[in-house]
C-alpha cells in the first residue's frame, strides 16, 4: 500500500482552505470543550485544561475528499485517545461538533488511534482560524472533512448517527484507503428524508 491513498494528488506549497460556512472568531477566554454523552464522567475543560496537559508533536498526512493530499505536516495537540480515558467512554462512536459554527461529523471509534488529536499547533505555529485554529479535531484516519474544526464538544454515542456532511450525501465512515467519498445509490434528498424518519422513531 502506498503512501497516497487512490484517487489523491499531493500538494506541496499550499493548504487550500474549505469551510462549510464563514470562518468564526473564538474567545479564548471563553473557549470550553465538552466530552459527554455515553460517557463516565462529562468533561467541561477550559483553555488553559488544555494547555496544562501533556501534548504531542506528530508528523502527519492529511488526506481531503475533494482529491489534494498534504504529506509530512507537523502537527501539536492533545490526543483525543487520552481525553477520552478521562471521561470513560461506553459507545462505540463520535460525533465532532463545533457549537460555533453548526458543524459536525461522526466517526467510528475504532478509527481513533493514537494520531488523533485536539490540535492547535501546525508547523511550528498556532492554527490559523481559517484552518480550525484556535483548536480543531484532526483525524488523519479518514478523509479530513471529519476532521472538525473550531472544535467545541466531543459526543460519545451508542448509536452511529450522521454529522453535517453526511446527511448531505458524504460517506458515513469516509476510510480514504477505500475511497469512502459518498453514499452510493441514495440522491441527496432521499438521504435526508431518511435520517429525518430514522430520528422520529427514536
Amino acid at each position: 500500500m502506498g503512501k497516497v491513498p487512490p484517487g489523491q494528488v499531493v500538494t506541496k506549497f499550499i493548504w487550500p482552505v474549505l469551510s462549510a460556512t464563514e470562518t468564526p472568531r473564538i474567545d479564548l477566554g471563553e473557549y470550553r470543550l465538552r466530552i459527554y454523552g455515553s460517557v463516565d464522567k462529562e468533561l467541561s475543560l477550559s483553555w488553559d485544561d488544555l494547555m496544562s496537559m501533556q501534548k504531542s508533536k506528530l508528523v502527519l498526512d492529511m488526506h481531503c475528499v475533494t482529491r489534494w493530499s498534504r504529506l509530512g505536516d507537523e502537527w501539536e495537540g492533545i490526543k483525543i485517545k487520552s481525553l477520552l480515558d478521562m471521561a470513560g467512554p461506553s459507545g462505540d462512536y463520535l460525533m465532532l461538533r463545533s457549537s460555533y459554527v453548526d458543524y459536525s461529523a461522526n466517526i467510528p471509534l475504532s478509527y481513533i488511534d493514537d494520531n488523533c488529536l485536539v490540535a492547535f499547533g501546525w508547523n511550528g505555529k498556532p492554527l490559523e482560524p481559517d484552518h480550525g485554529g484556535p483548536v480543531r479535531a484532526f483525524v488523519p484516519t479518514l478523509y479530513a472533512w471529519k476532521s472538525t474544526k473550531w472544535l467545541d464538544g466531543i459526543e460519545v454515542m451508542k448509536v452511529d448517527k450522521p454529522g453535517f456532511w453526511e446527511l448531505r450525501g458524504y460517506n458515513m465512515r469516509g476510510d480514504y484507503w477505500k475511497e469512502e467519498r459518498y453514499w452510493e445509490g441514495v440522491n441527496f434528498v432521499n438521504k435526508l428524508q431518511f435520517w429525518k424518519h430514522k430520528d422520529d422513531q427514536e
